[in-house]
């Protein structure tokens, strides 16, 4: 096998710790680095916004509350976001590994298999991380009333129940799954035009990444609205019922304030948020899968005996 096929499919003595560990590091940087476009996002996704937040543009959105929040409110609830992405990510990433290779058989272009390891990896994925998207919108939205994640967390439990953090979960996973096929799909595609062999390309994983995020933002962009609802749970939009629960209820409540240009607000903040969050994410992942295959190979270049390697052990006999 050369460097090339190894890098790849990754090292035989890689282990699932290893592919945590860098979907771990992905995650969070990819979320936390972003994270203030997100804020806006969210913001722009309002049925209907308060008066002192109602923006016409992200340019706009990033002015107004700057100015009259502070700038601290631009990362408020980033620690949720940033306890949920790490264990998220690094279940998602090793399982993402592991299924890629039992269905492709190691065999490389197996779209099908991408396609199917997002799908089941995204299933994990989501178990951790809805409670801390409900957390972290809800500490996005404007004149929130949360002191801080913990107190958010408190508030929902004791006022809504355990089931508060879950009311998007169906929607999320209905969202994401498309999302994740897209996205992984799309990235493995690029791969294969921008970087044939298959080496570290550190351009290529960013510019792949982009590419796919962007394309599986807009496709699932209605349902990302939706989810939003259902997470904040917008006063203005229950104000016949006690909460917005369900699919059909958040799309229907949509249709009715916003019409069918609601199911798209937000989307280029949402754009601008996938493209370099989802390139960060696979450069930092691709860069640990790199980093892995150079020990492996050193391993083997130099084998250890007794805890030293070979040259070393070669000069003390001399």
């Amino acid at each position: 096998m050369d460097d090339q096929d190894l890098y790849e499919s990754l090292p035989p003595t890689s282990t699932s710790v290893d592919h945590m560990v860098a979907g771990a590091a992905a995650g969070i940087l990819e979320h936390s680095v972003m994270y203030p476009v997100d804020c806006v996002k969210t913001r722009m996704q309002c049925l209907i916004p308060d008066p002192k937040a109602d923006y016409r543009s992200i340019a706009d959105a990033f002015y107004k509350i700057v100015k009259y929040e502070g700038v601290r409110n631009t990362v408020r609830g980033v620690s949720a976001v940033i306890g949920g992405a790490g264990p998220a990510h690094a279940m998602y990433f090793a399982c993402y590994e592991k299924m890629k290779k039992i269905i492709s058989g190691g065999h490389q272009g197996n779209h099908f298999a991408h396609g199917t390891a997002g799908l089941v990896s995204t299933l994990l994925h989501d178990m951790v991380m809805n409670p801390a998207e409900v957390v972290k919108q809800r500490m996005q939205m404007f004149d929130s009333p949360y002191k801080s994640c913990s107190n958010c967390i408190k508030v929902i439990y004791k006022e809504e129940g355990v089931m508060a953090f879950y009311r998007s979960f169906t929607t999320q996973l209905t969202m994401n799954i498309p999302f994740q096929c897209i996205h992984f799909m799309t990235y493995e595609i690029m791969q294969d035009i921008m970087n044939k062999n298959r080496g570290y390309d550190p351009s290529s994983h960013m510019i792949s990444g982009a590419i796919a995020g962007a394309a599986a933002a807009v496709a699932t962009m209605p349902l990302d609205v939706c989810k939003t609802l259902l997470n904040t749970q917008e006063c203005c939009s229950r104000s016949q019922v006690s909460y917005v629960n369900g699919m059909t209820s958040a799309f229907r409540l949509v249709y009715e304030y916003q019409g069918l240009r609601g199911y798209f607000k937000g989307v280029q903040a949402r754009v601008i948020f996938q493209m370099p969050a989802t390139g960060i994410s696979w450069s930092v992942y691709e860069l640990f899968k790199y980093l892995l295959t150079q020990r492996q190979n050193m391993e083997d270049k130099y084998p250890r005996v007794n805890g030293l390697t070979v040259k070393a052990v070669e000069s003390s006999e001399v």
